[in-house]
């Protein structure tokens, strides 16, 4: 293997395994699935074609492998195990966040001065997974499943044990959460990001 694409796989293992804990909530699986990805990545590399970054590929493997942990676990969450959810938090929050919500001094990000280009910046994306980690685990883990991994509702109920209405709400919720996380930690006195 080439050396500069080693080097390139192992800084982007980090953010692999960050996307892949917030979606299965157990570090070990995270583990395994982040591993089995970069194994598949090493073993499939002459099938990445350029038409995105690596970094994105590596994603949509990692993509496959969550659906395939998450559809052959055959765990059952009630409507009522949903509503007492407590909060999962692999120390992000404390990193970013002082205990009243506010940033820590050196882990506000940067203004934004242009939408598009600070979409991509890596601080965004680490507060939008702070955000995420203030929902309740198994709110996040619904969100997570209907709009990164792309399961369409009867999966996610039959998943989580929720009824389809539960789930529109659960959605609603965790995207008006977000939203609130990221207008005050993100997007207050940037201006309007015009949506």
């Amino acid at each position: 293997m080439d050396p500069d694409r080693q080097t390139e796989l192992n800084a982007l293992r980090p953010d692999l395994l960050r996307f892949a804990r917030l979606q299965l909530r157990d570090a070990s699986a995270a583990e395994d699935a982040v591993q089995e990805t970069l194994l598949a990545a090493l073993q499939g590399s002459h099938r990445f074609e350029n038409r995105s970054s690596y970094k994105t590929w590596l994603i949509s493997i990692l993509r496959h492998k969550i659906i395939d942990i998450i559809r052959s676990q055959n765990r059952e969450i009630t409507a009522s195990s949903l509503a007492d959810d407590e909060d999962g938090d692999d120390g992000l929050t404390e990193t970013l966040f002082e205990r009243g919500g506010h940033w820590q001094r050196d882990a506000a990000p940067a203004r934004w001065a242009d939408p598009d280009a600070s979409f991509e910046q890596r601080q965004f994306w680490a507060v939008f997974e702070a955000c995420l980690d203030h929902l309740p685990a198994k709110t996040a883990r619904v969100f997570m499943m209907r709009e990164f991994l792309g399961f369409d509702t009867d999966e996610i109920c039959k998943e989580t044990g929720i009824s389809t209405s539960n789930c529109w709400v659960v959605l609603h919720r965790a995207r008006m959460g977000l939203r609130t996380c990221l207008e005050t930690k993100w997007f207050v006195g940037a201006g309007s990001p015009g949506c």
